[in-house]
């Protein structure tokens, strides 16, 4: 029997053994007596430089959950198997949190030696008692006043490291917390509210006969759950991607109409790391580049699929917009995965700006809608692979990307992978970017990069996604990528109204859900074949997260408030529960005195119209 260290073991402390899982928790759970500083003191040893190591007692790191997508390859596995495929009949209320705090509640929690901290709605924050769901501590997070929010108050999550706490805002900052206490230890400004750089009242005049109202689009604010990694915690910001929001969405509507203006909106996303002592900026990388975002005009897809470009009128259009990286878009909107053999880390961007309409934004628009790695010291970039070049559909890369080993014909390839909003499972090369598998669609397709047009084009997957910023998780063991997904279809309308009553011309694309069925899709991915091992039907969209733990189990939540157990062998649903609220979360697994939990936060989500809570919710075993 031999332990195996690698040098993901500096960063997130967690140990490899060359054993079978269940032989493998077995192991584990006899080495509960070591003490940490042991095994610290053993990992300095084993490789060549050391971060800063807990000094308490405490469990090892398998029994946690540290970070949002568990480690740093968000695979989002937990190898805690205590709860399995014949018990989990048997799961029960642990405890239960009420916030206070009602609203779009879309939070991965993190647990780290007996604590959870939760980042509640508004960027507000809790500290509780793993154990019992007491409360230990609040941050009551005060917003700037007038600060527009691009997306709603709901925010991914928190990081945790180095006795401090740390959540990016809706206002565009980020804030460093005592993990004891909640006091606040530093807060900067990550960005200004400069996404809107014209004025859109002749849009709101047209826009009136219709009886709708316009909100959101133009905030800049931190959506995703911060990482640290070497002394640096990483976020970037969201909102940038301008389009307005029509109508507030209703109890059981999805998204009302989103709408993309032709003009100079907008401004280019970024990705940045700060220093976790002082919130000093180490480096940042514009998912905008001020030279070559043109690109090379492709006219399809990477795999050949035609985007229905008309390149000789983009290139003829690039004189008239030659500063359109200026307002280029390009959020970055789900946590990094980090590959810490090589420093590299890998994020999705967001559509390009103005959103939908690509009439100021000739060229490839790059590097939207793309996969980025970067190297984790400097944030200078190493490659990036576009899914969509000239977005004009809504395509961002909102899950988070997945590091694992991929076993094709014989060969293992350091891979990362990352479930679309086209409908597709991309898996890359790590190393050179380089596409080695695209799945078969896992939500229906139909009319795919299709054109808005005067009548309107419905196509599916549209702007809400195949699959949205609903993590999804993996088992590399069985090679298998466990997603959620979307069949929504959308209406691409172009509108163009001429000059009148003193208003100028206008043009733009809007997209609206049509009133065709809608629903939701748990897909099983054979990652070697990229078919599907099985799927699940859901009766309403999926948009929350996975959690799968090497007990063969998989959990996702729905919006009508069912909180389910599935074998992942087979997609047989083994338990279900109620909440009162839309459980739209991703699902997360710890244990702590040898009793495994499993734990969501339910609050709904307002853009599915799913309906609000104030939830923390834990279970365990309840008979033992």
């Amino acid at each position: 029997m031999q332990i195996q260290l690698n040098n993901s073991l500096l960063n997130d402390y967690r140990v490899k053994f060359s054993l079978k899982p269940r032989v493998k928790s077995q192991f584990v759970s006899q080495l509960k007596r070591f003490r940490l500083t042991a095994f610290g003191l053993v990992t300095c040893l084993a490789v060549s430089s050391c971060t800063t190591m807990p000094n308490q007692e405490a469990s090892l790191i398998g029994k946690d959950w540290p970070s949002f997508g568990r480690d740093y390859t968000n695979q989002r596995l937990s190898p805690l198997t205590q709860i399995n495929q014949q018990n989990v009949k048997d799961l029960a209320l642990a405890w239960q949190f009420k916030s206070g705090v009602s609203a779009s509640f879309q939070a991965t929690p993190i647990v780290t030696n007996g604590v959870m901290y939760v980042a509640l709605p508004y960027n507000h924050v809790v500290a509780l008692d793993a154990k019992t769901g007491k409360e230990l501590w609040r941050y009551k997070h005060e917003r700037k006043a007038n600060w527009k929010m691009c997306c709603g108050p709901a925010n991914r999550g928190l990081a945790v490291s180095d006795g401090q706490v740390f959540i990016g805002t809706v206002d565009a900052r980020l804030i460093a917390l005592d993990a004891k206490s909640g006091a606040k230890l530093w807060d900067i400004d990550v960005a200004d509210d400069t996404a809107m750089t014209e004025n859109t009242s002749s849009l709101s005049k047209a826009d009136a006969k219709r009886g709708k109202e316009m909100y959101g689009g133009t905030g800049v604010g931190v959506a995703m759950a911060p990482v640290v990694y070497h002394g640096k915690v990483i976020v970037g910001i969201t909102g940038v991607g301008y389009g307005l929001h029509l109508d507030t969405p209703t109890l059981g509507a999805p998204l009302g109409a989103v709408v993309g203006v032709d003009g100079r909106y907008g401004r280019p996303g970024f990705l940045a790391a700060y220093d976790v002592k002082n919130g000093h900026r180490v480096w940042q990388f514009d998912t905008i580049p001020a030279q070559g975002w043109e690109g090379d005009f492709v006219e399809t897809t990477s795999d050949g699929i035609s985007l229905n470009r008309d390149i000789a009128a983009e290139k003829a259009n690039v004189k008239n917009n030659k500063e359109a990286w200026r307002y280029g878009g390009g959020s970055a909107w789900s946590t990094p995965a980090i590959d810490t053999k090589t420093n590299t880390l890998y994020f999705g961007t967001g559509n390009p700006s103005p959103q939908m309409n690509d009439i100021s934004r000739p060229g490839d628009n790059l590097y939207t809608v793309s996969l980025v790695a970067l190297d984790t010291e400097t944030g200078k970039i190493k490659w990036h692979y576009q899914q969509v070049p000239h977005d004009v559909w809504g395509y961002d890369l909102a899950s988070p990307p997945v590091l694992f080993d991929y076993k094709t014909q014989g060969k293992t390839i350091a891979a990362v992978g990352q479930a679309s909003k086209t409908g597709w499972y991309y898996v890359n090369d790590r190393v050179t970017g380089t596409l080695l598998m695209k799945s078969d669609a896992f939500v229906p397709q139909k009319n795919l990069f299709a054109k808005a047009t005067k009548e309107g084009t419905i196509l599916y997957p549209g702007i809400l996604g195949g699959s949205n910023w609903s993590p999804s998780a993996l088992d590399e063991s069985k090679q298998i990528s466990y997603v959620a997904g979307i069949h929504s279809p959308i209406k691409y309308t172009l509108v163009e109204e001429p000059a009148k009553d003193g208003a100028p011309a206008i043009r733009y694309a809007s997209s609206e859900p049509t009133k065709d069925p809608r629903w939701g899709v748990l897909s099983a991915i054979d990652l070697t074949s990229g078919k599907m091992r099985w799927q699940v039907k859901t009766e309403q969209p999926l948009m929350g997260g996975l959690l799968a733990t090497s007990s063969d189990l998989l959990f996702m939540g729905e919006g009508n408030g069912n909180f389910n157990a599935y074998s992942s062998n087979t997609g047989e649903v083994l338990w279900q529960t109620k909440v009162d609220a839309g459980v739209n979360a991703p699902p997360i697994s710890y244990e702590i005195d040898g009793v495994q939990y499993v734990a969501v936060v339910a609050g709904g989500n307002s853009i599915f119209g799913f309906a609000a809570g104030d939830n923390v919710m834990v279970y365990a075993l309840g008979k033992r």
